[in-house]
């Protein structure tokens, strides 16, 4: 049986190696698969991180919809759960474990106290939640950029930009819904200029 078992082993690894070599050889011409065994520490972290960020932002929005049935935040909440999903393909290609923890529950602190006092601000007024939404989007949108810069993982750089492109989009959301109750919205954490930036221009077509 244990013989068996060894030339079982033996035929399935050697058959491993001929379907990767003329996979990879069978056309020239042809982009070859990425490999997706070379993230570092730091990509880990980025990608365990900003997946609970867009955790923040799905849970918090779900919450806020609920509360104030605003089609916003019920547009956006669907999107927030796309992100998360581009982010986990990238866990589960590169077999980095990972969990999800309940809605409103997070593992990082900072997003818990955010989320915490989130929901708290938005069960003051519809104008509060609207404002929360906006600071979400800004607080993404510069954490992706950091990571962005810190990264060379061509996957990772493909996926953030493309939710970057997403949160500029829902920060253009919120503001108009904002600017529509006649008040104004001063960013966080993005800089003025790059925040006037966004703002000023139209919708984007992100992958």
């Amino acid at each position: 049986m244990k013989r068996r078992n060894r030339i079982y082993g033996f035929i399935l690894i050697f058959g491993f190696s001929l379907f990767t070599f003329f996979t990879a050889c069978s056309n020239d011409d042809t982009e070859i698969t990425p490999n997706y065994t070379d993230l570092t520490q730091l990509d880990k972290d980025a990608l365990l991180f900003m997946l609970e960020e867009e955790k923040l932002a799905r849970d918090t929005y779900r919450y806020l919809d609920n509360l104030w049935s605003i089609s916003v935040f019920s547009n956006i909440k669907n999107s927030e759960q796309t992100h998360m999903n581009a982010i986990s393909n990238l866990l589960n290609l590169n077999y980095v474990e990972y969990i999800i923890l309940p809605e409103g529950e997070f593992e990082n602190q900072d997003l818990q106290n955010y989320y915490n006092m989130f929901v708290t601000n938005g069960r003051i007024s519809q104008d509060n939640a609207l404002q929360i939404g906006a600071t979400i989007e800004d607080l993404d949108i510069v954490d992706l950029e950091h990571y962005l810069t810190a990264t060379t993982n061509l996957e990772i750089i493909a996926v953030f930009n493309s939710l970057q492109c997403g949160s500029r989009n829902h920060l253009r959301s919120f503001i108009s819904s904002i600017e529509s109750n006649g008040a104004t919205y001063e960013p966080q954490f993005l800089t003025q200029d790059e925040f006037n930036q966004i703002i000023n221009n139209t919708h984007e077509q992100c992958n």
